[in-house]
């Protein structure tokens, strides 16, 4: 298998745009490929398994970590001509620094994987001479190596064959492919790209052009990792994991089925919009996140309170994630300024707002990692004990053996403390 990592110059870049682009062409070249995401991101994984019709995972430095990366890309090897990472961000962002933990370039360096470059090249000609320079002087001191470039919104063909010219005068990375400018845009919402099954993905091929030959020379032979994976240890062996899903609990990282069926755990699903009871034989149940907000109306009339309520007051284990928690409220207050009754189980309401509420990695003491990013607030009727104690971010609420917060938890990232929560 070869595999490249697919990185912007910066948020907006286009890179989402182009990676389905580039998937869609291979795949209709009859290469068999899988792609991954970098970074937390629920929703471009979404898109990418549309086309691939494989599972996207999320790979990064922070939350997944190098060694998880490297598994899950292990576990795919063999199977596939190809593998392609969407970036996130620009190339150097991260956590925190320059092209530090969290960022596209640190996990290309762990990884060893090559790097093409996406650069919005609206009004540019020579200019992406000394952009795609700094870039790759900076990614050669940390020892990644940018192998071509993509060049997206070009107004022509003309304009095309002056930034290769330019790239291949002045020995820069060569030009793989570019897209056209008046490509079909993506249609979004506060948290990014909205989900597959509310519109169909565009077909780019008429707008975008490969060199082929250029693009497989940019991939490189990906070097399987050679550590020993050890045996998982069934820590939830003969639990049953009640998990909501549906459009507005959808926020669910397949990683972390993975490691629930790996734990040994065995996986039911309910849905709050179709107002499912809990299961009666579940021993957890897992709010994730999602978008309530867009079916408020809809949830406030749902027949799943009740039994959530007694499940939940009865001491059973749950774990409510940014939306899921949202769920347990008295209220949720939609854009519109709409109140719509919820579960009612604790005392406080979410209130949509315009402005980003909050953003970035979340670690607990405890070791669990995860990432936040919501728009809502809660506005909170009395105090409750905190269940997290991140050094950043949201504190949690606990309640009886019921843990809500707005952070979006990674499973294998503190195996024994998850299965402890719900256990």
């Amino acid at each position: 298998m070869k595999i490249a990592l697919l990185a912007g110059t910066q948020s907006g870049c286009g890179k989402t745009t182009i990676m389905l682009a580039l998937l869609q062409y291979l795949k209709a070249q009859n290469h068999s490929i899988t792609s991954f995401k970098a970074g937390p991101d629920f929703l471009d994984p979404l898109w990418h398994q549309l086309i691939t019709e494989r599972t996207s995972y999320n790979l990064d430095t922070r939350m997944v970590g190098l060694e998880h990366s490297q598994q899950q890309i292990n576990k795919q090897h063999t199977q596939v001509e190809l593998a392609l990472i969407e970036g996130v961000m620009g190339l150097f962002d991260g956590r925190s620094g320059v092209g530090l933990d969290g960022s596209s370039a640190d996990l290309a360096k762990g990884l060893q994987s090559p790097v093409i470059l996406v650069v919005n090249a609206k009004g540019m000609s020579g200019s992406i001479v000394p952009l795609v320079s700094g870039f790759c002087d900076y990614a050669e001191k940390m020892g990644v190596t940018i192998s071509g470039v993509i060049a997206n919104r070009v107004g022509s063909a003309h304009h095309a064959s002056l930034l290769k010219s330019f790239l291949s005068d002045y020995e820069m990375p060569p030009l793989l492919a570019w897209m056209e400018k008046d490509v079909p845009a993506l249609a979004e919402r506060h948290l990014g790209l909205i989900t597959p099954d509310e519109a169909d993905i565009p077909d780019f091929s008429s707008f975008f052009h490969v060199d082929e030959q250029a693009l497989f020379t940019a991939f490189s032979e990906w070097v399987e990792y050679k550590k020993p994976i050890e045996k998982s240890v069934k820590r939830l062996a003969g639990k049953k994991i009640a998990i909501a899903k549906d459009q507005a609990c959808c926020f669910i990282y397949p990683a972390n089925i993975d490691w629930l069926n790996e734990q040994g755990a065995e996986i039911q699903y309910f849905s709050v919009l179709a107002g499912d009871k809990i299961p009666q034989a579940a021993d957890a149940v897992w709010l994730p996140g999602g978008y309530p907000e867009l079916y408020a109306e809809a949830l406030s009339n749902s027949k799943s309170w009740d039994s959530l309520n007694q499940f939940v007051q009865a001491g059973h284990p749950v774990l409510a994630e940014c939306g899921g928690s949202m769920l347990l409220g008295e209220q949720l207050i939609d854009h519109d300024g709409a109140a719509w009754p919820m579960a009612g189980i604790l005392s406080y309401s979410s209130k949509m707002q315009k402005k980003l509420a909050s953003l970035g990695y979340r670690e607990d003491v405890t070791g669990v990692r995860g990432h936040e990013f919501h728009y809502s607030a809660r506005e909170s009727k009395q105090d409750y004990q905190s269940c997290f104690k991140c050094s950043r971010g949201d504190q949690g609420i606990r309640y009886k053996n019921l843990r809500a917060s707005y952070i979006h938890w990674y499973f294998a990232s503190a195996p024994e403390v998850m299965a402890s929560w719900l256990s």
